[in-house]
């Protein structure tokens, strides 16, 4: 009874006008519009530039007006930050306000000293190997009191302060081989950075593999806390 409805009611529409007439449906045509290119990361050479345009803003204390609320909303989800920072633990320097950047901008790393352990490298590790990150900045500042601490040449009151200034010990032999005084600490200042961004990269395969695949960029600089200018000190190496 079933199959004979069912086949009364295919004649009855069949015999409906213009039901009949009705053609095929046509099969799908394929779509004229191509997806949507993933734009490459911007080359190294550009987030150094753009970071340069935010020092700039901050020297001249015109930072960019920011919507923090809608911001901190659609970061909620993921974040992928183009730079990794690897600064010194220092009040008076903080990479966001220096660069004049916001939320989801900067993967900061700081230490007395800008000296990475092996807590510091892991975290560079993950921004670069999950987050995406193509640039490392290391940056040192002017009058770092971890390198003024290990010029002095005293043995320091606990032993994780001694781990500091032995960390940055090597770089102020560097510079004692030149300078004495005043210039020792600002060339060990230098010397740190250039110590700091090597024993970064000695200490992390992952990292080495990023570089040599030409998928991470490392930038050495100093923050000058006169001026609040930003120099960068590897520039005539590369």
């Amino acid at each position: 009874m079933k199959r004979l409805f069912a086949s009364f009611a295919i004649l009855v529409l069949w015999a409906l006008p213009g039901f009949a007439q009705q053609p095929a449906a046509a099969p799908p045509q394929p779509s004229t519009h191509h997806a949507v290119k993933t734009l490459p990361p911007p080359s190294a050479d550009a987030i150094w530039a753009d970071l340069m345009e935010g020092n700039k803003r901050f020297m001249a204390g015109k930072p960019k007006a920011r919507q923090l609320v809608s911001l901190r909303a659609s970061l909620a989800s993921s974040q992928h930050p183009n730079v990794i920072v690897l600064a010194c633990s220092d009040s008076r320097v903080a990479p966001e306000l220096v660069f004049d950047k916001s939320l989801g901008e900067l993967f900061v790393v700081r230490s007395a000293g800008n000296i990475a352990d092996a807590i510091g490298v892991g975290s560079i590790e993950y921004a670069v190997e999950h987050l995406g990150s193509s640039v490392l900045v290391v940056m040192g500042h002017t009058k770092c009191g971890a390198v003024t601490a290990a010029c002095s040449g005293e043995k320091m009151p606990s032993a994780s302060l001694q781990t500091i200034v032995d960390k940055i010990d090597p770089a102020v032999a560097i510079a004692a081989k030149s300078a004495k005084g005043n210039e020792l600490i600002e060339d060990a200042i230098v010397q740190n950075v250039h110590r700091s961004a090597q024993d970064v990269l000695a200490s992390s395969e992952i990292l080495q593999h990023f570089v040599a695949d030409g998928k991470l960029k490392v930038i050495e600089a100093e923050y000058q806390l006169d001026s609040g200018a930003v120099v960068r000190l590897d520039k005539a190496q590369h």
